[in-house]
This record gives structure tokens, C-alpha cells and sequence, in this order.
């Protein structure tokens, strides 16, 4: 049996920061072959669009959670595909609401159509240091994803003080306190997990997933043909994101295409260098269907132009 190819988990709840950590990744193992494998529950992938990158194999599995059964075949051939490509590194990015407590048993099916192709080294769960408390009281999700890694990142500390970095760190050990925990400061942090055994306290047999077709949250992508002010999208968007888990795409403002990010309450703008045809986002709803009316009137109410919401 040749090498086998090391595969890590990358979960993380909605905007806290995964699709960075995954890119500062990517980065360091620059002289590897690395494969991403790419899990969104829009219709449109849009992280994909930014980890792009030279000698890098991505394949994107969109349309919900790679762990509910209504995606399952499409994991496991995801991960026999990449077994065929002969990587040193294979990444899954989960979908922030992915519940990956039953990754043992595609491990087991992969096994079973490959071989022992894979040394799965470990989940690494990114935690939102500015929104986790209270994320973790109110979405089941977010437990699920700590109880089942094996090392936690704490994103975003540069935004949140000592006192509340103190309550976080207790409230993670209280739900796995075997996971070695670290923190990153901008996205950056030391990425030596890479050299470390992370199951060496072993790793928590399989569970059944709480992703099910029937808890599947409703997506919605707009899509619009014009160019909007940055004020006018901004006005647009402080309507609809409290029925919003997560609002990301790519739109053209008025200093040209901007990569926009929408976590709870904050709105970011990053300008880019990629050049989209369309102006899209991707709005991952609290409320289920009943937001559709919400985003079409505030739509008509701030801009008043034709788009289009599927």
C-alpha cells in the first residue's frame, strides 16, 4: 500500500471564518498537492470562487449538508475521486450549518469502495469569537461541531476582550474538553496542527446527524444585472439580515466588484479583482420561505430595479 493521503474536517458555524483558515492553509502547503472538497448549502458555490488557486483540485458539493443522507452518495464519491488523485492533503469544508457527528461512517463507506486510502487526521471546528455565546444558546448545530473535533480555532479575538475570550474557552472545554484549542488574530495563527496528532485522545464514535432533508434551511440566490451604491446595498441588507443566518456574494458597487460578507449584525465590503457577469448573493434564511417576501419588498422599497431571487 502506497502513502496514504491526510484528511482533515473543517467545520465551523456560518461566517465564523472557515473559508479564511482555509486559505492562509493553502498557503502554507504550497509545495503540496492539496484537494479541497467543498460543501455550500446555496445552488450557487461562492467560497470556492475565492480559495481558487494554482495546483489545486476543488470539487464543490452545494445544495445542502454533505452529512444529510439527500447528499451522502455525493460525499463518498467526492472522497473516492480524490483518493484517485494522488494528494497529499485533502480538505472538506463543511457547510456552516453541517452537523458532522456520523463522518465515521463515510469514512467506513470509502474504505469499503477504495481501500484504506485515507489517515483521517481530525476535525478542526473554527469558532466566531465575537458571536459564539450566543450562538451556542440558541442553534444545536454549533454543539454538535465542537463535540465532534479535535481542535478548536477561535477566530476573530482582535474583536472581543480578555474577559469574554475566559468565557468562551469554559464554555467549549465544558462541551469537549479534549480538543487542544487556539486562537487567530485576523485569520492568522500557527498552523503546526499540520505535524500534530490531533486523535491522539482518540475520537468520539459516530452519532446520527440532525441534518435531514425535512431541517434542510431554505436558500435563496439573487442574482442582479446593474451596479448598485454601496449605500444602497447596505440599506438593502440592514432589512433582511435579521432573517438571515448568512448573507455572501460578489457585487458590483460603485468603486467596482466587491466580495460581501454579512454575519449577524456586521456587513463587510472587500474589494476584488474577480470579475463576476452577475451581481449575486446568497441568503441562507432563519425564517424558511416566509423571507422571500421580506428581501422582494425591501428590494423594491431601497432600489426598485428588476432581480431575480431563486
Amino acid at each position: 500500500m502506497g502513502k496514504k493521503t491526510k484528511l482533515y474536517l473543517l467545520t465551523g458555524f456560518l461566517g465564523s471564518g472557515k473559508t479564511t483558515f482555509l486559505t492562509n492553509t493553502l498557503n502554507d502547503l504550497s509545495e503540496k498537492k492539496v484537494g479541497v472538497i467543498m460543501n455550500e448549502f446555496g445552488k450557487v458555490g461562492i467560497d470556492g470562487t475565492i480559495i481558487k488557486k494554482e495546483d489545486m483540485e476543488l470539487i464543490e458539493i452545494n445544495r445542502g449538508s454533505i452529512f444529510c443522507s439527500c447528499l451522502q452518495l455525493s460525499f463518498v464519491s467526492a472522497l473516492v475521486d480524490m483518493a484517485d488523485r494522488d494528494m497529499d492533503y485533502v480538505f472538506v469544508e463543511s457547510s456552516g450549518l453541517a452537523d458532522p457527528s456520523n463522518i465515521g461512517e463515510f469514512l467506513e463507506a470509502v474504505e469499503v469502495a477504495k481501500g484504506d486510502v485515507y489517515d483521517y487526521s481530525g476535525a478542526i471546528c473554527i469558532v466566531d469569537g465575537l458571536n459564539f455565546l450566543e450562538q451556542i444558546e440558541d442553534i444545536e448545530t454549533v454543539e454538535r461541531q465542537l463535540k465532534f473535533c479535535h481542535l478548536v480555532v477561535i477566530s476573530k479575538v482582535d474583536l472581543i476582550d480578555e474577559d469574554k475570550l475566559v468565557k468562551i474557552i469554559e464554555k467549549i472545554k465544558e462541551i469537549n474538553d479534549s480538543a487542544e484549542i487556539q486562537t487567530a488574530i485576523n485569520g492568522k495563527m500557527d498552523y503546526n496542527f499540520l505535524e500534530k496528532d490531533l486523535l491522539k485522545k482518540g475520537w468520539i464514535d459516530s452519532e446520527d446527524t440532525t441534518n435531514t432533508p425535512d431541517n434542510k434551511p431554505k436558500t435563496l440566490t439573487l442574482t442582479y444585472e446593474g451596479e448598485l451604491t454601496k449605500e444602497e446595498l447596505t440599506r438593502f441588507l440592514d432589512i433582511i439580515k435579521a432573517d438571515s443566518y448568512r448573507i455572501k456574494g460578489f457585487f458590483k458597487l460603485e468603486d467596482g466588484w466587491n466580495q460581501v460578507d454579512v454575519v449577524n449584525k456586521k456587513i463587510d465590503y472587500k474589494l476584488t479583482d474577480k470579475e463576476e457577469t452577475t451581481s449575486q448573493l446568497v441568503i441562507i434564511s432563519k425564517i424558511g420561505p416566509q423571507i422571500i417576501r421580506p428581501i422582494f419588498n425591501a428590494w423594491e422599497s431601497v432600489v426598485g430595479k428588476e432581480m431575480k431571487l431563486r
